[in-house]
């Protein structure tokens, strides 16, 4: 499965967009292999606690979010849908793995939200200009994602990755 660069649009999506010290290869590695998205995925001082990736398209991504007084959360299970190594990352939770629609209201969907996050790396000097565009199927559930803390949430997990990989 292929698709053109997403492109944004402010009714339904929400963008992160950012130049940062971190070559693509290892915001790839960080994306891509369990052990390192359980060390910078979640916000502190809330914790990746399990996660599985099945890299492929139709595989799934899974991950388990522990809070501060250490309850953990529903699962959240999404669907790989297209893959570029080192370039593009793109997961839905409005799929299940192997491309079966998710039950509406399915605890699987983060925060019982219906999304898609296409996640692209570009080379940028010696590190990556980083852009995630998580869409939505409508104005509502962009809204929601939002006010839940979209920009500061993946904004700091994406300082913690630059902490732990930069040059």
């Amino acid at each position: 499965m292929t698709s053109t660069d997403s492109q944004f649009d402010p009714r339904f999506d929400l963008v992160l967009d950012r130049e940062i010290d971190v070559p693509r290869e290892r915001v790839w590695a960080a994306w891509t292999e369990p052990e390192r998205i359980k060390q910078w995925f979640t916000p502190a001082p809330w914790q990746t606690v399990a996660c599985e990736i099945d890299l492929r398209p139709g595989g799934a991504f899974r991950t388990v979010m522990r809070s501060p007084e250490g309850e953990d959360q529903p699962p959240t299970v999404g669907c790989y849908l297209e893959i570029v190594e080192n370039e593009k990352l793109v997961w839905t939770t409005i799929l299940e793995p192997g491309f079966r629609p998710a039950r509406p209201g399915a605890p699987g969907a983060c925060h019982g939200l219906a999304f898609t996050a296409v996640i692209t790396l570009h080379a940028h000097g010696n590190g990556t200009r980083y852009r995630v565009v998580a869409m939505h199927p409508d104005e509502e559930s962009s809204r929601r994602h939002d006010e839940l803390g979209f920009q500061d949430g993946w904004g700091t997990a994406l300082d913690q990755l630059v902490a732990l990989y930069r040059n």
